[in-house]
């Protein structure tokens, strides 16, 4: 709890005092339709993708966990489909399918013993719903408004809610130091703040089932620099896992381009 709202109160504020300092007040007005599109994507996606990604790991194991929260590509392209907004091309199902092959194996869902629970399962399921519901909504939003806005709003929204759920004076009487507070402000700005520029911004480029299937890298990269940077041994079956979803993300990445993108006013 405290990770997930430091690092979301922190990220709104530093982005919200940039984006002011760059951009000035206009930048911040948005109508009330896509306000109340952003404050969705910001708490049943992102606040929702998170408290049950970390109480699916409180019930169950981390690899059932992110295992089943990566079927979020399969939620995004069924619903894309059903909407007509892209076309159900073999290529696409296949680079899903290899995406949740390539992940289960990377993170050793093959090698360990799983404990199953039913509100484990039903909270990481829970997890994948939510985080395609932020790529959908957020992605329409991206192509009719600045990336970082609707980035703004959205976390906004999730810290709103973080806020009401655990007010500030209950983190006051934690009594954490100096340090503590810096620490969670550097984890602040690196773990969200520069990732989630760069997915808002490539939300605008990519299709929603792209843009998640290249998600799919998260925990590629996160064993890789595990590997390198705290010497944790690579498997052979990590190692096929990791082909498996760079060869799916390349895949997701091809066929035909999506139309061309309106341009995009802040106010």
């Amino acid at each position: 709890m405290l990770l997930t709202q430091a690092r979301t109160t922190f990220t709104v504020l530093v982005l919200a005092l940039l984006l002011l300092a760059r951009f000035g007040r206009e930048f911040f007005r948005i109508s009330t339709g896509d306000l109340a599109q952003c404050a969705l994507a910001g708490t049943l996606g992102v606040a929702g993708s998170n408290f049950f990604y970390y109480y699916a790991i409180q019930k169950s194991t981390v690899a059932v966990a992110i295992t089943l929260q990566y079927t979020a590509p399969v939620w995004v392209l069924l619903y894309m489909v059903l909407r007509g907004r892209e076309s159900a091309s073999p290529r696409r199902f296949a680079a899903v399918l290899l995406a949740l092959l390539g992940i289960a194996l990377t993170i050793g869902f093959f090698q360990s013993d799983l404990k199953l629970s039913r509100m484990g399962t039903g909270a990481a399921l829970l997890a994948s719903f939510s985080y395609a519901l932020y790529n959908i909504v957020a992605s329409g939003l991206v192509r009719r408004r600045h990336p970082l806005q609707v980035m703004m709003y959205t976390l906004l929204s999730a810290a709103v809610l973080w806020t009401a759920v655990n007010p500030p004076w209950r983190l006051v009487a934690e009594g954490y130091t100096s340090a503590q507070w810096e620490f969670l402000f550097a984890f602040a700005c690196l773990s969200m703040l520069l990732p989630y520029v760069f997915y808002f911004t490539g939300l605008k480029y990519l299709d929603p089932t792209r843009a998640v299937v290249a998600s799919c890298l998260e925990p590629v990269f996160a064993i890789l620099f595990a590997a390198v940077l705290l010497g944790e041994g690579v498997g052979w079956l990590q190692v096929l896992g990791i082909v498996t979803v760079l060869v799916a993300t390349v895949m997701a990445q091809g066929g035909t381009a999506t139309a061309a993108t309106p341009t995009m006013e802040p106010g």
